[in-house]
């Protein structure tokens, strides 16, 4: 029974913390709630103040956030985002077919394709 105890007790402890506190070091790569839109974009942390961090987004832009505003970058073959699909400024969905640095393929869920950077990209 204890164990039982001690293993919801560490699951709730666990379960407490933000996936936010593990992004905290400079050059990390992360995901930012730019504007607090509710779309994560990919960006490099430049600085880290206490609780504050800056990102230099991957399209140039850059915002200071408060740690609980990122998520670390969790990228991969097969996520689903939204992407401005070449660079018009429409976003479509779609998934993440190739991934190497900031260049990213994506299969759009219209049948598209294209090859682009991740700052044409973002993640709800």
């Amino acid at each position: 029974m204890r164990f039982l105890l001690a293993s919801a007790v560490a699951a709730a402890l666990l379960g407490s913390f933000s996936t936010a506190a593990l992004a905290q070091t400079k050059g990390d790569w992360v995901l930012g709630n730019y504007k607090g839109a509710g779309y994560w974009y990919p960006g490099i942390i430049s600085s880290v103040q206490g609780s504050k961090i800056t990102i230099q987004y991957d399209d140039g832009d850059t915002e200071t956030l408060a740690i609980s505003e990122t998520r670390p970058y969790n990228w991969a073959i097969g996520k689903k985002v939204e992407c401005n699909f070449k660079g018009q400024g429409k976003w479509y969905p779609g998934k993440i077919s190739s991934l190497a640095g900031e260049k990213i393929g994506i299969a759009y869920d219209d049948g598209d394709k294209e090859t682009t950077k991740t700052g044409r990209c973002r993640s709800s």
